[in-house]
């Protein structure tokens, strides 16, 4: 697909998140099956921003969390025989923040894959302000519907 259609229509023809749960954006580069760059763009209109809080509005971990793991999975269900698959976590380790995200931030989120075997996906995301670090994490992803055909049958 060109690469100026990496909107919300093809991010959501490979996954299964949706508003108000789909927190990229924009892929800015997809090496399928090796890496993946997407944007999140930070609004005070985000539905989160007025209970988180008031009188600081900042980005929940649980969403910059998301925006990590969102642009992990592209790495591989850009890939035509993943494409719409359901996803699940497996693992979330060595998550770091580094920088509060508020209102008209833009988040840059790097993703790279190391291994993707029978169903099961490793891989590390970072993301960043400008040029500041803002997140990273080590994910574990699962894709149930190639685990399911890995069961032995009874």
């Amino acid at each position: 697909m060109d690469e100026l259609n990496w909107g919300i229509d093809y991010i959501q023809s490979c996954q299964q998140n949706r508003f108000p749960l789909l927190f990229i954006d924009r892929m800015i580069s997809i090496d399928s099956g090796k890496s993946a760059e997407a944007i999140k763009n930070f609004s005070y209109n985000e539905w989160f921003f007025p209970p988180h809080f008031a009188d600081d509005p900042n980005v929940p971990g649980f969403v910059q969390v998301e925006c990590l793991a969102q642009t992990f999975i592209m790495t591989f269900l850009t890939q035509d025989k993943y494409r719409g698959e359901k996803t699940s976590f497996v693992s979330i380790d060595a998550v770091k923040f580094k920088r509060k995200l508020i209102p008209g931030d833009t988040l840059r989120i790097v993703a790279e894959l190391e291994s993707l075997r029978f169903g099961i996906a490793k891989g590390t995301a970072k993301s960043w302000v400008d040029d500041e670090p803002a997140a990273e994490a080590r994910l574990v992803v699962a894709i149930p519907s190639v685990l399911q055909k890995m069961k032995p049958s009874s």
